[in-house]
């Protein structure tokens, strides 16, 4: 007998929105937290703006020891604590670092890149031979898996702890590598999730290969501009999601607060084969990554009542739709509701998978789906595909029953996700 899977706790770090409640109510008014920044354009980026979650000195300490804090510079790993204590709490857990040993509760935590300040830093001060001046922490902030080792001493947690890392496609697979180990009775509870950092050094690759888009330094929040026909290349954005799963079993023992239940999903990979490439997918692979999640999910594609899309306003955008259309064979009128949160907030690399999955379980738990800014121009490929008042430009009221949520990654991986209302 398997176990069935419950949402229990949601934690959020977005660019448009630190905090549940903040982020929900941009999702619902279709805020943009794209902005201007000035240190982009002094180094010569073409893209000078981007989505980063405005987090103040005194937020920092109210979730890091003045000790944990010292010479600490790791956005990543930052952003990552924050949506991840939020999480726990918001599952009505509190953290004690006096706590026994809990071994029934785990975490993976995923990332693209870990404190590539520090690395610089690191770099610099062993060029100088100041070695001896790189800190006590600078191994634990730039090693790949500094996230899972602070969280797993700051929450005590002696189930699994680790760090996976699978580009843009990160965040849902650590969701459903969490949902997995739940599933099959080795935890009660897992911590899944994903952050990204708002470094130079992230983002400068991007815009060196010219995937960014350059067109909107002046009207940032115009920047992003997911399925639109003057789409220009993506924004780049940071911030991280954390969601608890657990076992029903134990959620309705608490009397815990349930957001929704994950049915099943699917990761694979299209190997960079038929089309795939680094960065381009394999459209036979993204198709079996999606029917093969509603086959675990154990639905019909007609069951599902919206997608949260990976959708980056790029090139990739209608060929993406493509691919869903012939998955779910449904297109025109018979398609779902889709929407992509990148015209909120960017594209927020490894943080992307995890930021929408919360995203996703706000709107079945509210029952509402998030409009699709900058969206007003539909690229012509797309609305030959699927009818126009299925990408909504203004929030809906809508009975969710079931969503899907897929992302797909650099190296040709592809994640999928279902979840279902709770009743």
């Amino acid at each position: 007998m398997k176990n069935r899977v419950v949402i229990t706790g949601l934690g959020v770090v977005a660019p448009n929105g630190v905090g549940l409640s903040a982020f929900t109510n941009a999702l619902k008014s279709g805020i943009s937290g794209i902005t201007f920044h000035q240190h982009l354009k002094d180094k010569g980026f073409s893209c000078c703006i981007g989505g980063i979650p405005s987090i103040s000195e005194e937020k920092k300490s109210e979730y890091l020891t003045p000790l944990q804090l010292r010479g600490f510079n790791s956005t990543s790993i930052l952003y990552g604590c924050i949506a991840a204590i939020d999480a726990w709490k918001d599952a009505g857990f509190s953290v004690d670092e006096n706590s026994d040993l809990d071994y029934d509760s785990g975490l993976i935590f995923g990332t693209g890149t870990s404190g590539i300040e520090k690395f610089r830093e690191a770099i610099y001060k062993i060029d100088d031979q100041k070695v001896r001046r790189l800190g006590s922490t600078s191994v634990l902030q730039t090693m790949a898996s500094g996230i899972s080792a602070y969280l797993g001493g700051i929450l005590g947690f002696g189930n699994q702890v680790t760090t996976n890392s699978s580009a843009c496609s990160t965040g849902t697979e650590a969701l459903l590598l969490g949902f997995e180990r739940i599933k099959n009775g080795k935890a009660k509870r897992m911590l899944v999730g994903s952050s990204s950092d708002s470094s130079l050094y992230t983002w400068g690759g991007f815009d060196a290969m010219r995937v960014m888009s350059y067109k909107h330094n002046e009207s940032p929040e115009k920047g992003s501009r997911p399925m639109s026909e003057t789409a220009a290349g993506f924004v780049p954005g940071s911030g991280a999601g954390a969601l608890i799963l657990e076992s029903l079993e134990s959620a309705l023992e608490r009397k815990a607060t349930i957001y929704a239940e994950v049915l099943g999903g699917n990761i694979n990979s299209g190997g960079q084969r038929n089309g795939g490439t680094l960065t381009a997918p394999n459209a036979a692979a993204v198709q079996k990554c999606i029917t093969n999640a509603m086959l675990d999910a154990k639905i019909s594609s007609n069951e599902i009542d919206v997608i949260n899309g990976h959708l980056t306003a790029t090139s990739k955008d209608a060929f993406e739709i493509e691919n869903w259309t012939k998955a779910l064979q449904r297109k025109g009128v018979d398609f779902p509701y889709i929407n992509s949160l990148k015209s909120m907030v960017g594209h927020c690399l490894a943080a992307s998978g995890a930021i929408e999955s919360v995203a996703s379980v706000l709107q079945i738990k509210e029952q509402f789906v998030f409009p699709n800014i900058n969206c007003e121009d539909l690229n012509p490929e797309i609305s030959a595909l699927i009818s126009t008042d299925k990408i909504p430009t203004k929030m809906i009221q809508k009975d969710i029953h079931i969503l899907a949520k897929a992302s797909f990654g650099f190296g040709d991986v592809n994640a999928c996700v279902i979840f279902k209302k709770y009743n």
